[in-house]
């Protein structure tokens, strides 16, 4: 028996963190990036998981905070960067961000997702490792991956001539719960996550 999960924003939370490099980097802001607006499916045949996907509006991004620099990160910043995130990412030409996995192994923690990651336009292979927690009512899922912004043609931010930009590697952190489905006979339709 197939069963198809979905979850979105109101489940978990997909947060980006960006580092600072350059001679001048004690001056900029490592910052947390939310994306507001994502949705995330998983198919299921026989109990397990047999392929995943996450699809990311670009323009949904929300500068949440900054940590660093010579002063706190103010509104009107928040704003710059915001633009300036968009544009690197080229979001009116590509404004979905997509991972697809084809391949879902199970690991000791979780599950290893195996597939193609789609960012400005380029795609490369992928692999994330999901880890999941049963909360009794529920399943608890959360992952880190790390994505370097050059492999997709993105050239990161920099400033006062290159001496202060933000670090080529991004983390990618998501986290989500979803409720235990039961099937007709009262049992989980699902033995994991």
């Amino acid at each position: 028996m197939a069963e198809l999960w979905t979850l979105d924003a109101s489940d978990g939370e997909l947060i980006v963190r960006t580092g600072v490099t350059g001679p001048a980097a004690r001056m900029g802001h490592r910052l947390t990036i939310v994306m507001s607006r994502w949705q995330a499916t998983a198919t299921w045949v026989d109990g397990d998981p047999t392929a995943a996907e996450l699809a990311v509006e670009v323009d949904s991004m929300e500068v949440q905070s900054g940590e660093g620099g010579v002063k706190p990160l103010s509104g009107p910043e928040k704003s710059i960067v915001r633009t300036n995130a968009l544009r690197s990412l080229s979001a009116g030409r590509f404004p979905t961000i997509r991972f697809v996995a084809d391949a879902v192994d199970e690991t000791e923690s979780g599950y290893r997702l195996t597939g193609v990651l789609s960012i400005r336009g380029k795609s490369r292979e992928h692999v994330i490792d999901l880890r999941t927690e049963d909360l009794g009512e529920a399943w608890r899922m959360s992952a880190d991956s790390t994505v370097r912004q050059s492999d997709y043609g993105i050239k990161p931010y920099s400033m006062l001539m290159g001496a202060m930009q933000v670090a080529d590697e991004v983390t990618v952190s998501f986290a989500a719960v979803r409720a235990k489905t039961a099937d007709y006979s009262g049992g989980l339709s699902v033995k994991s996550p």
